[in-house]
């Protein structure tokens, strides 16, 4: 159905909508097994992830399925889940880790699950979202996207009995109804009339050596913040490895670990550390850039300025400025100044090695191209600078939202 409507153009749209939307109401639309595309994972360590790409008509019929199942699903969803979700983003679930970590959250569950989108159980996913979702079109359409089958590179076809395909615009929303049932479990205290359902509460049982905590989630990435000890914090470990074993999940063992905030700990991108302020006897959770992403970005500079490169100037500080803007616009919440200067840095002797090699260049010649009048050196090229981020893009706090981050739809689960 696909080929057809890209040859066609855009005339085509019309017609492809209509026979689209006949196969969905007469219930003879079948979706096509997903082309598996295999990506390297960030950070070099050699591992791929698998991308499940739907047809161009899959991809309209989950996205018509997904304006009809998130508001439903949204309503019900705790606001400790950030991931994929209107309005939120991770930098929310960052500075909800800063909230507790700064009350006493001090252990950490550092929790990783193994091939979540490739093992999540379809009859657990099907069984939630029956028990929301009552029109059997929509309920059959979600079970036909589960069980389309995979087509390999290799060209060959794979039943799927597990998993939610990465790459769907369903995705993510099925993966999220899933892990629900997580969020419900470890925030049941919190609900009202709950052991922890008050400040009050929490401090009565912190009184009496009884622990509380709070469960932090972007999609399948999660922490849980204990205030208590390791033993708690290794007693939740048990607890959550129960409730995610009906969803045909488990935890890694090699990766999922229990730290104390003041060693620190990777989540999204950021290191987070509980330290003492310089100078000073007081301490504060700080976060800062882990070394993972630095390492990528750094991966993508030498990339863009090798001594071979056939990238015009002009081409390459517009691809470099591109890049270094989204990167540094996702880090300018952390602790972030010196690391933006150092990449800065990096970048323009990178593009000066590249420079001098291109045009063979000594240094006393590089000086004298990129040196202007007022004396500053001055890489450009067609009217594009060399984008400087420790000048560009300013460092600042995040502005904790908390249970005031609007939602589109109106929700029944406070927490």
């Amino acid at each position: 159905m696909a080929g057809p409507l890209l040859g066609a153009g855009r005339a085509a749209v019309p017609g492809f909508l209509d026979d689209l939307r006949a196969a969905v109401k007469d219930g003879s639309f079948r979706p096509l097994p997903v082309r598996e595309r295999k990506i390297p994972k960030p950070g070099g360590s050699g591992k791929v992830r698998k991308l499940g790409i739907p047809t161009v008509a899959d991809r309209v019929v989950q996205a018509a399925l997904k304006l009809v199942l998130e508001p439903i699903f949204e309503a019900d969803f705790l606001p400790v889940s950030y991931g994929f979700r209107p309005k939120r983003r991770a930098h929310d679930a960052i500075a909800e880790i800063h909230h507790f970590g700064t009350r006493g959250y001090r252990w950490v569950l550092d929790a990783d699950i193994e091939a979540c989108f490739d093992s999540i159980s379809h009859t657990a996913l099907l069984d939630r979202v029956r028990a929301r979702v009552k029109d059997k079109r929509v309920l059959a359409l979600v079970k036909a996207f589960l069980k389309a089958g995979v087509l390999t590179e290799l060209g060959e076809r794979r039943d799927t009995t597990t998993g939610t395909p990465q790459g769907g615009i369903l995705s993510p929303l099925l993966a999220n109804i899933a892990l629900s049932a997580l969020d419900e479990h470890v925030m049941q205290p919190w609900q009202p009339g709950g052991p922890m359902s008050t400040a009050g509460k929490r401090g009565y049982r912190r009184s009496k050596g009884r622990p509380t905590w709070r469960i932090v989630r972007y999609a399948d990435d999660f922490v849980i913040l204990v205030h208590g000890t390791r033993e708690h914090t290794e007693a939740l470990r048990q607890d959550v490895a129960t409730v995610l074993a009906p969803l045909g999940l488990r935890l890694s063992e090699a990766k999922t670990q229990i730290v104390h905030m003041g060693d620190g700990f990777d989540f999204l991108g950021f290191r987070i550390r509980w330290k003492r302020k310089r100078g000073t006897n007081k301490w504060y959770v700080y976060t800062f850039i882990a070394a993972r992403p630095l390492f990528t970005v750094k991966a993508k500079i030498r990339a863009l300025t090798h001594k071979t490169s056939q990238w015009s100037l002009a081409s390459v500080l517009t691809k470099l400025g591109q890049l270094m803007r989204g990167w540094a616009n996702y880090f300018k919440h952390a602790v972030a100044k010196w690391t933006f200067s150092k990449l800065d840095a990096f970048t323009w002797w990178r593009l000066a090695h590249m420079l001098r090699a291109r045009h063979g260049w000594n240094w006393g010649q590089l000086r004298r191209h990129l040196r202007g009048p007022d004396g500053r050196w001055r890489i450009a090229a067609d009217g594009v600078e060399y984008y400087r981020i420790s000048l560009s893009v300013a460092v600042s706090r995040y502005t904790y939202r908390g249970n005031k981050i609007p939602t589109p739809w109106p929700t029944t689960n406070p927490a």
